[in-house]
C-alpha cells in the first residue's frame, strides 16, 4: 500500500486488513480515535510499534511518556508539527513494509 492509497482508506469504516497494529494505530488517530490508536500501538512491541506509541504520546501532552518512547526507538522527538510527523510515520512505516 502506497501513502495515497492509505489516505484514501481513511474514507472507509476500519482499517485495510494488511495493515501491522502500528499503521492501525495511526490510521485509528486519523479517524479521531486516539484510545484504539493507542491500543494498536501497545500491541506491536517493536521499534514501529513504539514510534507510533511516541507521537500518540506527544500528540497527548505527555512529553515525558513521549520521551519514553521515542528513546526505545533509538532516536528523539522530532521538530515537526504532529501532522508532519503523522504523515512521516505513516510515508516510512509503509515504505518498509514494501521493502519487507
Amino acid at each position: 500500500m502506497d501513502y495515497p492509497a492509505f489516505r484514501q482508506s481513511l474514507s472507509r469504516s476500519t482499517p485495510p486488513d494488511a495493515l501491522d497494529r502500528a499503521l492501525q494505530g495511526l490510521w485509528w488517530d486519523a479517524k479521531g480515535d486516539w484510545q484504539r490508536a493507542h491500543e494498536c500501538a501497545q500491541e506491536q512491541d517493536d521499534r514501529r510499534g513504539a514510534w507510533v506509541h511516541a507521537y500518540l504520546h506527544r500528540k497527548e501532552g505527555d512529553a515525558a511518556n513521549a520521551g519514553y518512547w521515542y528513546r526505545r526507538t533509538g532516536g528523539a522527538a522530532p521538530e515537526l508539527s504532529l501532522p508532519e510527523e503523522w504523515e512521516a510515520i505513516v510515508r516510512a512505516l509503509l515504505a518498509e513494509a514494501e521493502s519487507a
